[in-house]
Formats: C-alpha cells, structure tokens, sequence
C-alpha cells in the first residue's frame, strides 16, 4: 500500500492507496507542537482503526505547507514503516512545467493538485481549493501550470468578522434559508457563504477569460460542498484530488 500525507495549515489529510483505489482516509487536526514520538503513535492507531499492518504500507510520500513540521512528520513514518518518506519539493518529477516566476514559492499542496486535475481532464482546468486560504490554480490545455490566486479562507474571513464586531455572535458556517436575512445570525450566514460564492464565481470567471480557454472547474477542501451548490462556475466537487495527485507524483518517481 501506498501512504500520501497532505499537511496543511489546519487539516492533515492521509491517505492509503491499493493500486490506484483509495481505500481508507483519515483528516486530522495540524497540531504544530505535537511531536514525531506522538505523530508515530497516531499513524500507528490509524492504521489499527482501519485493520492495516505495518508491513503492508510500503512506500509513503508527503505534500506539506507547514515546513516546521516536515521534519517532524518524515521521522515518524520513518519510525513507524522502516522507509524513508518522498516530500513533494524541488527536484521531485511532476510532468508538469510550472510557469511561475519563482517556482520555489508555489506551495506543494497547488502543484499536486494541478497534476491531478490535468490528469482528469486532459484539458484547461481551474481548482478552487477551500482551505485555509481558498486557492485558485489554472493548468493550461497543455498540461502547464500557469499560476493563480490566493484568497482568504472562509472561515478565517468568518473569524475575522466575529473578533472585530462585538456585538456580532459567533455562529456556523451554514447556508442561510434566503439572501435577506431576517435575524443577526441569517444575516451573518448570508454575507459568508453568498459573498464567498460571488467571491469564487467572479475570480474563476476572470482567470479563464485570462486563459482564454473553455476551463474545467474543479472543487476541493473541507468547504466545497457548501459553496458548490450555490455557485454559477464549479463544475465538480473531488474531495480527494489532492490525495490523488501525490498518488499520481509518486509513480511518476518511481
């Protein structure tokens, strides 16, 4: 079996390839002062929980956007499955050229999303990744990445609101029955998710006029599926892309 490990800023998403076929995943807090003693015990009763042995997961590979915890995170899979790790960085093969002015400075979770997304569509894609900062990346019909853009997250831009405004009450992040809200809470809901959706649609719609090419959107993170709905430009929600594309990454390594 194959281990993908994808570290992000609030969420640690791991997963467990059988040939191509996802069979378990697993979404865990970021916890940046756990240490690779704790990271080694948690991946050992993960693997329990799901009735895996250790021997059985043979090679692992790592995407990670928080650098002071991929020490970390390699010496624990190191402890616990007796290979060494393959980190998503320079010199790792992507099959895909990367058009930004610095390469170094594109987050490894962007690219390994944009390879998954070629790799689905064979064409112009767009990702809207909902994490903690909401991603816009653009792959061009030749497979290249072209760039994108980065928006604050939704529930950073939530946070925001509730700390600034005192007599605003914290409430979920849910779909309000209507626009106008009709209490404090609606309200709030209303210019979240509706102006995040007008946020999303109105940056796609710009990039693939840039791109001048019909695009495939594609969503993923923790928040798609509230905005999918609700959005004009989103045309498929894999909340997996990212997990796929370390797959993908991996075998083009060996």
């Amino acid at each position: 079996m194959l281990l993908v490990v994808d570290v992000g800023n609030t969420h640690t998403v791991l997963g467990l390839y059988d040939e191509e076929r996802l069979v378990h995943d697993f979404r865990i807090e970021t916890a940046k002062g756990r240490t690779s003693d704790e990271y080694h015990v948690l991946l050992l009763n993960l693997l329990e929980l799901a009735g895996i042995k250790r021997p059985d997961v043979r090679a692992s590979i790592l995407a990670s956007v928080v650098p002071s915890l991929n020490d970390t995170v390699i010496d624990a899979v190191d402890r616990a499955f007796d290979h060494e790790i393959m980190v998503v960085g320079p010199g790792i093969k992507t099959g895909m050229p990367v058009l930004y002015e610095n390469p170094r400075e594109v987050g490894a979770d962007r690219i390994v999303n944009a390879v998954a997304a070629f790799e689905r569509v064979k064409g112009a894609a767009i990702v809207v990744d909902f994490g903690t900062a909401t991603t816009f990346d653009c792959i061009s019909e030749k497979g290249e990445y072209l760039g994108g853009a980065i928006a604050p997250g939704m529930q950073i831009s939530a946070s925001a609101l509730f700390s600034r405004a005192a007599k605003l009450p914290r409430s979920e992040i849910a779909l309000p029955p209507r626009a106008i809200g009709r209490n404090t809470v609606h309200s709030m809901q209303a210019g979240i998710v509706f102006g995040y959706v007008g946020l999303v649609d109105g940056l796609v719609r710009r990039l693939a006029s840039e791109m001048d090419k019909e695009v495939a959107v594609i969503a993923t993170g923790g928040l798609a599926g509230l905005i999918e709905p609700e959005s004009e430009t989103i045309d498929e929600v894999d909340e997996f892309l990212t997990l796929e594309g370390l797959r993908l990454i991996y075998l083009r390594n060996t």
